[in-house]
């Protein structure tokens, strides 16, 4: 049966929302398990009668830690007769750096129970969107009461994979071309994950989607730009035991909205598929064909050799051995080492400058790479043409090492531990 007729065939069967549009609200607090006390809104229909079921929703990763973020999925899944908590976000122990999908999991299951106590609520669920779907599958494996589990462009792959193939498609966008798409998009983010700046960077998801025994839905945009849309579904179907249900939408962003507008068509799937599971009608697994994207790219664990001590280290002792050949008038020595000395620490410079540059441009709109020549942004291009000088004077140097100075020997064997530093962070490549 194709999903569009299983959806109908849902809506069909399972009791139909119980008021219209009107929503009612009221403030909660709850505790987490490490005492912190956070609040957050139950939102239902203004005319609620009977039992229900209810839904607490997580927090992607972007935007603020206020349950205003999820106010237009609480109250469009509220229109659709469902009792909707939608929560404050942990502040403390949170960062760009710092975060525990287990600890977020906790959070959400200590909102969940609030939710569960309110008179008039059946059988609840989680629902989560982005980082939410690797959060969401953790509470319902912990969560004995957590009948179901609802995912909006939950992340298949690691954090680290993942962020790795949405700075690549960030530098597609932006018309970048040659070998700082790969030395940004997976080197570069490696590294910062390797020095413990990138938060669970390497969190598999699969076992905890194995894991799961209540019915699943999965929704994700099919123009989703963040987390791989097709690639994450074939992971959830891979994984995922129980009842899956899998559905794109046609032109969809990653959230499934924009602004205060959620995406034609979604609210409604996700109020039909929840009244048939708390039913007790959970649908026979079914997926949509996925929407075409580019492959992500692996990302295993650094060799020693790509470690970031090593590399950090590699790139400050040059800079030392360049600057002590400087510290004398330029005219002194000879040329080649001056050349060494001059363009290596000018092609470092700039090389970092176009790294920290793209990365604090980065957003959820795309990367500002600035003006582009063949395709390269005008600094990386400088630290490519001063690599390569600077490999071309090493060698230079290396043909006058008898009757070279001491200083003149530094800048040489610099210059040559510089070129495969360089080759390696693909400033000697195309």
């Amino acid at each position: 049966m194709k999903l569009t007729a299983l959806l109908l065939a849902l809506s069909l069967s399972a009791p139909a929302p119980a008021t219209g549009t009107e929503v009612t609200s009221v403030p909660v607090t709850f505790t987490t398990r490490d005492g912190q006390k956070l609040g957050g809104r139950i939102f239902q229909p203004a005319k609620a009668a009977g039992t229900l079921p209810g839904m607490v929703l997580v927090h992607g990763s972007g935007g603020g830690n206020s349950w205003q973020e999820l106010r237009p999925e609480a109250e469009a899944f509220a229109r659709q007769g469902i009792v909707v908590l939608a929560p404050d976000k942990r502040s403390i122990g949170y960062s760009s750096s710092r975060r525990d999908y287990h600890q977020l999991a906790d959070d959400a299951l200590a909102a969940f129970a609030v939710l569960k106590g309110r008179p008039g609520v059946g059988k609840a669920g989680i629902w989560g969107i982005s980082e939410g779907g690797w959060v969401g599958p953790i509470a319902a494996n912990r969560g004995a009461d957590v009948a179901f589990l609802v995912t909006v462009g939950g992340p298949g792959l690691s954090p680290l994979r993942t962020q790795g193939w949405n700075a690549a498609g960030k530098l597609d966008r932006a018309g970048v071309k040659g070998s700082l798409r790969r030395t940004y998009a997976h080197d570069f983010h490696r590294l910062a994950a390797d020095a413990g700046l990138f938060a669970s960077a390497q969190h598999d998801p699969a076992p905890e989607l194995r894991a799961i025994k209540q019915p699943v839905l999965a929704l994700w945009g099919a123009a989703d730009n963040q987390v791989p849309p097709a690639e994450s579904a074939e992971q959830f179907t891979k994984n995922v035991r129980a009842s899956l249900t899998v559905r794109f939408f046609p032109g969809a962003n990653h959230s499934l909205h924009d602004g205060n507008t959620l995406t034609g068509g979604y609210a409604d799937t996700v109020g039909a598929w929840v009244r048939a599971v708390s039913a007790g009608e959970a649908p026979a697994s079914s997926a949509q064909p996925p929407p075409a994207q580019t492959r992500s790219v692996a990302t295993p664990p650094s060799a020693w050799w790509e470690s970031w001590q090593l590399h950090a280290g590699t790139m400050a002792l040059l800079l030392l051995a360049f600057l002590a050949y400087t510290i004398r008038p330029l005219g002194a020595g000879r040329w080649p080492a001056r050349v060494v000395a001059v363009a290596g620490s000018a092609s470092i410079v700039a090389f970092a400058g176009t790294l920290l540059a793209l990365l604090a441009s980065s957003s959820s709109r795309g990367v500002a790479a600035g003006p582009l020549l063949m395709g390269r942004p005008l600094p990386w291009l400088a630290a490519q043409l001063l690599a390569a000088v600077t490999a071309v004077a090493a060698l230079a140097c290396l043909t006058q090492w008898r009757a070279a100075s001491f200083r003149v020997r530094l800048a040489g064997v610099a210059g040559v531990v510089f070129i495969p530093w360089a080759v390696y962070w693909g400033l000697l490549l195309p």
